[in-house]
């Protein structure tokens, strides 16, 4: 549905609370496990215990708005649905297009990620680390375009793999946990803090995700809030559990570390733990990769079916096809931008900022929505009321990066009033319209899984 609707009590859908939670955690827990503690301890030291701990409680709130999003208007159109319901058509467009283009930078982030692991399991340098991360990208643009895709079942098995193995890795860890690891406890000050928790929206993009499938639960209005509140304790544990690991453990080495969950475990397990690390993290980090791409390649050929990207890139759009001139586009960005920043060697870590000036700025238009949609003074009003002044301030604290969700926002509407201009003047001269799907015509779902 994509009009006003009431809340849905229940619908032909089959998905409970534990599948629904499982869904939740598998889109949430991502590849910022693997490197991100690391970096939020170089950027505060200890004290990004906080941070963590400021984006777990935020996580509430942002997932509580969007269950109840999801109740109300069940929609595969997610975020980009509320904002066309909210406040127009533009706002969709804004949305779209900050989705598609948040995907170039944070593929390549991740896949940066990952030539650590592989580097660091063949004991080699920056050279073996390049290598890993072009060959990954390659394999999941070839994957992607002949349209092999990682089940959903099979992400989902990857991902509770991978929490069996933080939670193992953690507990035999502990043994050689140090408490004066946490002094001093703000090295760079408490201000920093901010600065690692702009880092961290990264490992926390993903509460949007289910309201895709919203549809497909028995009763949206009941199991929805109830998995999203799963979801938050036990995505909430891991991370902080890991993240504590990692600086009581590996003390002052955290922030040095390219490989922190790989030293973890090499820490508890012993024997040929950072091969096994570089494994998990090639696993994955290609099942999360070959998500965005594909998602994206997705997303694109609905942008231009709609008339909000060029009619060109619409074609493979439908179910069961490949939507290549889509997904050429993304991956040329996406290796494009892989080789620029091998080339300069400025590391992962301006890209991760990109991508959550993106993620910000969705989830700012989102709860901003929630606002306007849903019932004054209910749960998820509260809920989308507080997420907005948590977002605002993870905005701020974004500071230079919103530049780019900036830019793509300003691309974005000056291409939707062009193709607005060039469908009128199609209309008049009685010529077809562009972009314009047939009235009538079931838009196709989009399978987005963010980073």
């Amino acid at each position: 549905m994509t009009g006003e609707s009431s809340e849905v009590g229940a619908s032909g859908g089959r998905l409970g609370v534990l599948q629904g939670t499982a869904l939740y955690v598998g889109a949430v827990l991502g590849t910022g496990v693997i490197a991100l503690p690391a970096l939020a301890a170089e950027a505060a030291g200890p004290a990004s215990l906080l941070a963590w701990l400021a984006l777990v409680l935020l996580s509430a709130p942002l997932a509580g708005a969007f269950a109840a999003l999801g109740a109300r208007h069940p929609d595969a159109g997610g975020v980009s649905t509320y904002a066309r319901i909210a406040f127009g058509e533009r706002a969709a467009v804004v949305v779209g297009w900050c989705f598609f283009f948040a995907i170039p930078p944070g593929a390549t982030a991740a896949v940066l990620f990952f030539g650590d692991y592989g580097s660091a399991a063949l004991n080699g340098g920056a050279t073996h680390s390049a290598g890993a991360a072009v060959a990954l990208m390659v394999a999941v643009v070839a994957a992607n375009t002949v349209g092999l895709r990682l089940t959903g079942r099979l992400q989902l098995v990857l991902a509770a793999l991978l929490a069996v193995l933080l939670l193992c890795s953690v507990l035999l860890s502990l043994p050689d946990m140090r408490w004066e690891n946490l002094q001093p406890f703000a090295p760079h000050g408490w201000a920093a803090i901010g600065s690692a928790a702009t880092l961290l929206v990264w490992s926390f993009a993903g509460w949007e995700a289910i309201t895709h499938l919203a549809g497909e639960f028995r009763h949206p209005s009941r199991d929805l809030p109830r998995a999203a509140a799963a979801a938050v304790l036990v995505v909430g544990l891991l991370y902080l559990s890991v993240a504590f690991a990692v600086v009581t453990v590996l003390g002052a080495g955290a922030a040095r570390s390219d490989a922190p969950l790989g030293d973890l475990m090499a820490r508890g397990l012993g024997g040929p733990a950072q091969t096994l690390a570089a494994l998990a993290a090639l696993l994955l980090t290609f099942g999360v990769v070959n998500t965005y791409l594909a998602s994206a390649a997705n997303l694109g050929a609905a942008l231009a079916r709609d008339g909000a990207l060029p009619a060109a890139l619409s074609r493979g759009g439908a179910a069961g096809e490949v939507p290549r001139r889509s997904l050429a586009v993304v991956a040329t960005l996406a290796l494009l931008l892989l080789g620029v920043v091998l080339g300069v060697g400025i590391g992962p870590k301006p890209l991760v900022l990109m991508t959550t000036g993106m993620f910000v700025t969705v989830y700012a238009v989102g709860v901003a929505a929630a606002l306007r949609l849903l019932p004054r003074r209910s749960a998820g009003w509260w809920s989308a009321l507080v997420s907005l002044v948590a977002v605002s301030a993870l905005a701020l604290m974004t500071g230079p990066y919103l530049l780019w969700p900036g830019v793509v926002a300003l691309a974005a509407l000056g291409y939707h009033r062009r193709a607005g201009r060039d469908r009128r003047a199609a209309s008049e001269g009685g010529g077809p319209l562009p972009g314009r799907r047939v009235t009538g015509e079931r838009a196709p779902e989009i399978d987005r899984e963010p980073v």
